[in-house]
């Protein structure tokens, strides 16, 4: 039986440590460092490409010995051995998984054979894996690099709550701990549901896409692909953008003449959900009880039946939720019943407002804004990220607290890029407001629409909360804060 000598097992364990370890962590960097042989205050990139090629180096040793073959070694360091030749397939394969990556969001739900997989395979095998295990550690490091490409390239900022967002993410996937992930949990993350909190236009769908489009999927090696394309594999749905007397059968879908209108079957989201993804409920905050008592089950129980129907059908996949409302107002049993709530939170993840942001750290407003450009205009321009910037500072100022958040300052980009200035809305209803809709009551030239918005809003410019409005208006909480929206849109004039 071969020994690793041990210098070696030190190198190899520190290898460990880093297949281990969050990408995102403080922890991570310093093993990367440690295995380059750099101090402390080394240069990150650097030191990252002088781990890799440190790996690949120590490999090719033990290749050119003839002892790169993980069956002839005890436990411990067969451990340390398997980790590390992982580690160095990853990145020799990482810019293909990158290019598959990028395909696949091209061609939608047609899952694409994977050309390098035979190479990927032949490589594990010829370290002492069998086949079984070479196919799941490929399905492994694709699930790694697609983790890594959403939650990387998807929530930029150096800010540190952005830092704690991405390494809050990844341990939702992987969980705290790879080898306990890789042992007992990579078939059975549908269980851990997850609670999104952020204000709107925060980046909770990003966050939530992050999450859903990197569960593992498995590679069939007859079609030569991954079993199905992980654009399949996340579903969202904004709650709030459906009447309470449709959100059921959205949810769980209908059978034909279940209602007046259902005129064919029709299958929910947790029908579409497959059993490697995940669906993402948002605005989970604006749903009534009697769904919440049907999602409850859903979760608990893993079944649900379509409305109309009798059978009983199964869902397999993970649930993430998202709200603007805090922790506070969810315990408080108004909006969502605890039961609820602690269901849901299997993981509680917060998605820090623009404004905290930028002021942890001025350097997220350039890193958002470059993202940005980049996005609108198809290439990276420092030089209209500078002059946009500019115009910021200008109006509304670099101190300004972006109440609309990332999407806010989409939009303010925009708005720059065709005026070169950008106005932000008050937020404040005209003082006018009850003159008008007084007005339009004596004319009778108000639809009921505007009619009940505009007095919503007024109510809520006055009291500052859908509660208040939907308690003195007698309406729930869902369409109180619906009214509100209407009257926003129709009587707040664009400055």
């Amino acid at each position: 039986m071969e020994r690793l000598k041990p210098t070696e097992r030190h190198f190899f364990s520190l290898v460990h440590q880093a297949v281990y370890a969050n990408p995102f962590s403080d922890r991570r960097d310093r093993v990367d460092l440690e295995i380059a042989g750099f101090f402390a205050d080394a240069d990150e990139d650097r030191g990252f490409q002088k781990t890799i090629s440190q790996v690949r180096a120590h490999i090719g040793r033990l290749e050119n010995e003839n002892r790169a073959d993980i069956t002839r070694y005890g436990e411990a360091d067969r451990k340390l051995l398997t980790n590390s030749f992982l580690f160095d397939l990853f990145h020799r394969f990482v810019e293909r998984f990158d290019q598959l990556i990028v395909d696949q969001l091209q061609a939608g739900d047609r899952s694409l054979p994977v050309p390098f997989y035979g190479e990927a395979k032949d490589q594990l095998m010829a370290w002492g894996f069998n086949r079984h295990e070479a196919l799941r550690y490929l399905a492994m490091c694709y699930q790694l690099r697609r983790a890594f490409f959403f939650i990387d390239k998807g929530l930029k900022g150096r800010s540190k709550s952005m830092r704690r967002l991405r390494e809050s993410l990844w341990n939702n996937v992987f969980t705290h701990d790879m080898d306990l992930y890789h042992r007992f949990l990579w078939n059975r993350m549908e269980d851990f549901s997850t609670m999104l909190l952020g204000a709107t236009g925060s980046g909770k769908g990003t966050a939530a896409s992050a999450i859903g489009r990197s569960g593992f999927i498995p590679f069939d090696e007859k079609k030569g692909c991954f079993a199905e394309s992980f654009t399949r594999s996340f579903i969202a749905l904004n709650l709030s953008q459906y009447p309470e007397s449709l959100i059921e059968s959205e949810l769980f879908g209908h059978r034909k003449g279940a209602f007046t209108g259902a005129v064919d079957d029709f299958e929910g989201v947790f029908d579409r959900c497959s059993p490697f993804g995940a669906i993402f409920l948002d605005e989970i905050g604006e749903v009534g009880e009697p769904i919440q008592i049907k999602l409850l089950q859903v979760i608990q129980e893993r079944i649900f039946n379509r409305v109309g129907g009798h059978r009983s059908r199964p869902f397999r996949g993970r649930v993430i939720a998202a709200t603007n409302l805090s922790e506070e107002q969810l315990l408080d049993g108004k909006a969502m019943r605890k039961d609820f709530f602690y269901r849901l939170c299997s993981d509680l993840i917060v998605v820090p407002s623009l404004a905290q942001r930028i002021g942890e750290d001025p350097g997220e407003l350039d890193d958002l804004l470059q993202v940005v450009i980049q996005r609108i205009v198809g290439e990276p321009s420092e030089e209209l990220t500078q002059w946009v910037k500019m115009q910021i500072r200008r109006a509304p100022g670099i101190e300004y607290a972006w109440p609309g958040n990332v999407r806010e300052l989409e939009q303010c980009v925009r708005r720059i890029l065709l005026k070169r200035e950008y106005a932000p809305l008050s937020g404040q209803a005209p003082p006018d407001l009850a003159a008008e809709l007084t007005t339009g009551l004596q004319h009778q030239s108000l639809d009921a629409k505007s009619l009940v918005g505009g007095y919503c809003f007024l109510l809520y410019q006055a009291h500052q909360t859908i509660e208040a409005v939907a308690r003195i208006t007698g309406l729930d909480r869902r369409t109180a804060k619906k009214h509100i929206e209407n009257g926003r849109q129709r009587f707040l004039p664009e400055e």
